[in-house]
């Protein structure tokens, strides 16, 4: 069940402390698209969001899309935010978190994952040994496979507050 736990519970992306990440050596900080970036239903992102990248990247941070959605979902935020993406990365498997540290060579420890899911993000980047950041959906509305992995994470979920490892709503950093 450890590998369901985040290292991070943030509100949002935009509650994260990325001074701190900084401080702790994170040099590449990969985020989920839907529901983390934007909600599922819009195809464009906006402008605090374009803000925050900017801001990132400004710190000398290195920020990367990386979402198991279709090519043709991902390009229109990559565009306006002007920054990498990897599509169908097929998370929680390893194989193109690998390929992202080979392509910008960085380690497992000077990566941060940040998502929505604990299924895909959090389980993917625990798996890696990267830091994993879980911020809350920015919508109640999925995609359809999503909507299954919410059944299966609020039964998770329930376990991990029993045994005192998370508690959804008990933000830390």
């Amino acid at each position: 069940m450890d590998k369901f736990v985040p290292d991070i519970y943030a509100q949002s992306i935009y509650r994260i402390n990325y001074d701190k990440l900084k401080k702790n050596g994170i040099k590449l900080v990969i985020f989920d698209l839907d529901n983390t970036i934007a909600p599922v239903d819009i195809k464009v992102s906006s402008n605090e969001t374009f803000d925050l990248m900017l801001k990132i990247k400004d710190m000398e941070l290195k920020p990367i899309i990386m979402s198991n959605s279709k090519k043709e979902r991902v390009l229109p935020f990559r565009n306006h935010l002007e920054i990498d993406s990897c599509y169908l990365s097929m998370k929680p498997l390893s194989k193109n978190y690998k390929k992202i540290m080979r392509i910008y060579d960085v380690k497992k420890e000077e990566i941060a994952c940040v998502g929505d899911q604990l299924l895909t993000d959090i389980l993917g980047a625990n798996k890696m040994g990267m830091t994993s950041i879980l911020v809350n959906p920015i919508s109640k509305k999925d995609g359809k496979w999503t909507f299954l992995n919410r059944k299966l994470e609020n039964i998770i979920i329930r376990i991990l507050e029993k045994k005192d490892l998370f508690k959804k709503g008990k933000y830390y950093d």
